[in-house]
């Protein structure tokens, strides 16, 4: 604890790897222009993501997730973002809507150069203090769009190893079914890691790590989702789940109970990792001796710009990494898989736990993440669903 507390004394110093990265680096050739408008021009569309199953959590449940697809054109060339909008993140398809009108009126006419992705984030941030899954949603169309005049896919330009991608794990929510929990066993029967989410009673949370292990011998991770009362029932739970064969933990206790999460993660038998207590960069300092490492999820810290500035924070501060997803289609989890190679962890199957994607994208191929050598993110659209 001691320990943690001298770190957050000087946290103030860690800051400064938030601007480590500069895009600008990267494009040292002239783009090929198509001859269209050297303006950028925002278009969305609504878009209901309906779950193949529905997909239960401690605290909630929900049968679809509100999506917004955005597109964002510059001379001839396009690029796709997306805001997926889980109720808890308080974002609707009407509160994103407002948002692109303000990025259409106060910020894109200010650019004329999509490169300038840094300083384009930096005023769509200033914006409004809260409408992450929005700003990603701009984040992640402005990669799509210089990748595509590039000509380079994102992980290449980086400079990631493609091999080094891992294994993604497969979301099984609660159910209090035996049938349909059967039933989602069997959906995911191609994948090699399981993500269980737990946060019920103990009565509850057990029965669905007895179910599942009586069954299957894939490897476990469990996501509480904040569900866990205190630390000592946490601490309880973590050490009767490694002797089940799970192998990592997300998110035990409330967002706000650092220090009794630091007393778990000292404890622990198993890495710890922080879900809702790491939303954005400046949330990483804090969470140092609470967590074992973070999870990075393109709705919440604003898309792939700050992502790669909190993948250098955290590795500086040698805490363990992954990358997580809500339900989405395959342009975020695409723009997710960008990032894939520096992650211990992957939970990037939000495009298959969608019934209706409507595009193509990241393709897992027995469940390991692949990364092709495409521009951009790798883009295409599904003919029929969408119209931009």
């Amino acid at each position: 604890m001691s320990t943690r507390r001298g770190f957050l004394k000087t946290a103030g110093l860690m800051t400064a790897a938030a601007a480590l990265w500069q895009p600008s680096d990267l494009f040292a050739k002239d783009p090929v222009s198509k001859g269209g408008s050297k303006k950028l021009e925002l278009a969305w569309e609504d878009f209901k993501g309906i779950m193949k199953f529905t997909f239960h959590i401690s605290g909630s449940s929900r049968t679809f997730t509100p999506i917004v697809i955005t597109r964002i054109t510059w001379d001839g060339h396009v690029g796709y973002g997306e805001a997926a909008m889980p109720p808890y993140l308080g974002e609707t398809q009407a509160s994103c809507h407002e948002f692109y009108k303000k990025v259409v009126s106060d910020v894109f006419p200010k650019f004329d150069n999509p490169f300038q992705i840094e300083d384009i984030m930096k005023a769509v941030d200033k914006l409004t203090t809260n409408n992450t899954a929005a700003k990603a949603s701009i984040d992640i169309a402005l990669h799509d769009l210089c990748g595509n005049i590039m000509g380079q896919p994102w992980w290449k330009m980086w400079g990631f190893d493609a091999k080094k991608a891992p294994y993604t794990c497969y979301t099984i929510g609660y159910d209090e079914s035996d049938e349909k929990l059967q039933e989602k066993l069997e959906e995911a029967n191609w994948n090699k890691i399981i993500k269980v989410k737990l946060g019920m009673t103990e009565k509850e949370d057990k029965r669905m790590i007895d179910f599942i292990r009586a069954r299957d011998n894939r490897n476990i991770v469990v996501d509480a989702n904040q569900g866990w009362p205190d630390k000592y029932y946490a601490l309880d739970m973590i050490h009767w789940l490694k002797e089940k064969g799970v192998t990592m933990i997300e998110q035990p206790m409330s967002k706000y109970n650092l220090d009794e999460t630091a007393w778990v993660t000292e404890r622990s038998p198993l890495p710890v990792m922080a879900d809702e207590s790491c939303q954005r960069i400046y949330d990483i300092p804090k969470l140092k001796g609470a967590f074992t490492g973070i999870n990075i999820k393109l709705m919440k810290c604003t898309g792939l710009y700050e992502a790669r500035q909190m993948i250098t924070m955290a590795e500086q501060n040698h805490m363990k990494l992954m990358v997580g997803c809500m339900t989405e289609t395959s342009v975020a989890i695409s723009a997710a898989a960008q990032i894939s190679p520096k992650m211990e962890w992957a939970d990037l199957d939000g495009n298959y736990l969608l019934g209706n994607d409507c595009f193509n994208g990241m393709k897992l191929v027995d469940g390991r993440i692949t990364l092709e050598d495409k521009p951009g993110l790798g883009l295409s659209k599904k003919p029929g669903i969408i119209k931009l």
